[in-house]
């Protein structure tokens, strides 16, 4: 199964927009890494110095491990074709804020492509509604696209360019079923994403599809029973 290393963060306290179940999200994905052999660092509600911190930990914690993968819940921001998950005390009034108060997801992949490991995921529960709205016009609704570097696979809740549900229970549509799939065993990581997508095109009768981008090349299973 190789060493397996995780960051999980989840981000609900937002000064604006506040969110309701990505704490859940976080909690529930991590303890199903853990089940699945993962070492998980947890982040919840943080600043912008806190989780920059924990990306430069899972960064030098990846070096020694063969499987990384990060995740993220919470508010995330598209500017100028790059992606940002946003702090909770973000305070972004004016759009060229951004870079200087979100968290460009560029450097959590540069970790990636630094350690240089075969198989490096990327899950992100990031495309609500912008909460910066009714501050200034953005640029677009959801994320961008991201070229997967080598040996990545970049997961997304909903395709580029559009929104993602938060969800009225206790997790997004898409981390519950994740969540699920996660556990079935002997199930191909490419193979696993389609369920979700499938799962979650069905819940939301169609307007929230999953969408991958991926260079793998290895083979990945979250659970292989002994």
């Amino acid at each position: 199964m190789g060493k397996r290393i995780a960051l999980v963060i989840g981000n609900a306290k937002y000064l604006s927009s506040p969110l309701r179940n990505t704490i859940n999200d976080a909690n529930d994905i991590s303890n199903a890494l853990k089940q699945s052999g993962f070492e998980v660092i947890d982040v919840r509600d943080a600043n912008l110095q806190q989780m920059r911190s924990a990306v430069r930990n899972f960064g030098d914690r990846l070096l020694n491990s063969d499987v990384g993968l990060v995740y993220y819940s919470g508010h995330g921001i598209e500017s100028k074709g790059r992606n940002y998950f946003i702090p909770v005390n973000a305070d972004i009034q004016r759009s060229d804020e951004i870079i200087d108060q979100g968290l460009d997801v560029s450097f959590v992949l540069e970790k990636k492509e630094t350690a240089k490991k075969g198989i490096n995921i990327l899950i992100v529960d990031a495309c609500r509604d912008d909460p910066f709205g009714r501050s200034f016009r953005s640029n677009s609704r959801g994320l961008a696209a991201m070229d997967a570097p080598r040996g990545t696979i970049i997961a997304y809740a909903t395709s580029p360019g559009k929104v993602a549900a938060d969800g009225s229970g206790r997790n997004s549509p898409y981390t519950k079923n994740l969540v699920k799939e996660m556990q079935l065993p002997n199930l191909p990581i490419e193979l696993m994403f389609k369920e979700v997508r499938r799962a979650v095109q069905l819940e939301t009768k169609n307007q929230q599809i999953p969408w991958e981008n991926t260079s793998l090349s290895g083979n990945f299973y979250f659970y292989t029973p002994k």
